[in-house]
């Protein structure tokens, strides 16, 4: 059975507001993260069309992170190792899809809708009756839930800040149900892996990793609020698209270092080649389709 799980993520802004900070956050965080060969590569970033959604943007990327896996999943992996993201953004509404072409039996889909409220809409993604009796709800608290002790920076702490430009924080206790303005990410997380003996355990995993890089890049969207809250959409877009170059170039340099360095002690082949894009539009009628995909929080 697919583990299927709702997380539910409030934040002391408005969905309006939040469409910049979510693009401000996932460009700078994806930059910063990329290191030693090991982060996010941007494959495609283009304008689709959708005849039920309406305009939105595909973005299709990259994730190299062999060395964050744990050691029972480095094992059975290559060194060379990335997981592919899809992703369709139709704001308020976003589907993303995560696969590995090296275990053909893994894949994560993700719905996301955005409101303005503090979580209290019970299916916001329209389930069948069937899909909610197997949902688990996961609310998450940016300020008071731990993250991991190497994420923690006191600057990115949300019961420490205190934003200049709104006077929005610190955030104190129970600000979930008093806060103006307040709004909530609903995402719907499955994440399938059928081999059997491996599938609970992995399962387990990808959804605590996933819940885990949610609680640190709302934290991050949140106390980076200075930083993008005058933006306009093509203030945002082109920082985007800025970052994306630059970290593009610097997952790349690392990645031919590391090929040069396999072919003389292993005469390794390259690195996999560039794939065609795919900016076509999964088929969505309320439920998650059949998911050809691993993770972003958009």
């Amino acid at each position: 059975m697919v583990l299927t799980k709702e997380f539910r993520i409030c934040m002391p802004i408005t969905v309006e507001e939040y469409r910049i900070g979510q693009l401000y956050m996932i460009a700078r965080h994806s930059y910063e993260q990329s290191t030693t060969g090991e982060g996010v590569e941007v494959v495609a970033n283009e304008q689709v069309n959708d005849e039920v959604n309406g305009v939105g943007q595909f973005t299709e990327k990259r994730i190299h992170l062999s060395s964050h896996l744990p050691y029972w999943i480095q094992n059975i992996i290559p060194r060379l190792f990335y997981i592919t993201e899809k992703a369709w953004n139709y704001y308020p509404y976003t589907i993303t899809e995560y696969t590995c072409s090296f275990i053909p039996k893994f894949s994560v889909s993700i719905q996301t809708r955005y409101e303005d409220n503090n979580g209290t809409t019970e299916n916001c993604l329209g389930l069948p009756e069937e899909e909610l009796e197997q949902r688990q709800v996961d609310f998450l608290d940016i300020a008071y839930d731990e993250i991991k002790p190497h994420h923690y920076k006191e600057t990115e702490d949300p019961k420490l800040f205190k934003s200049e430009k709104t006077g929005r924080g610190p955030l104190t206790e129970g600000w979930r149900d008093n806060h103006k303005p307040i709004m909530c990410c609903y995402k719907l997380v499955s994440a399938k892996f059928e081999v059997w003996g491996l599938q609970t355990k992995v399962e387990d995993y990808v959804q605590s990793a996933i819940r885990e890089i949610l609680l640190l890049g709302h934290r991050q969207a949140f106390t980076w609020m200075d930083e993008w809250f005058n933006m306009t959409i093509d203030d945002v877009r082109n920082y985007e698209k800025d970052m994306q170059a630059k970290t593009n170039i610097k997952v790349q340099t690392a990645l031919e270092n590391a090929n040069a360095e396999g072919d003389a002690e292993n005469k390794s082949p390259p690195l996999s080649p560039k794939l065609p894009k795919t900016p076509k539009t999964p088929s969505v009628s309320g439920t998650p389709t059949e998911s050809k995909s691993w993770f972003s929080w958009s």
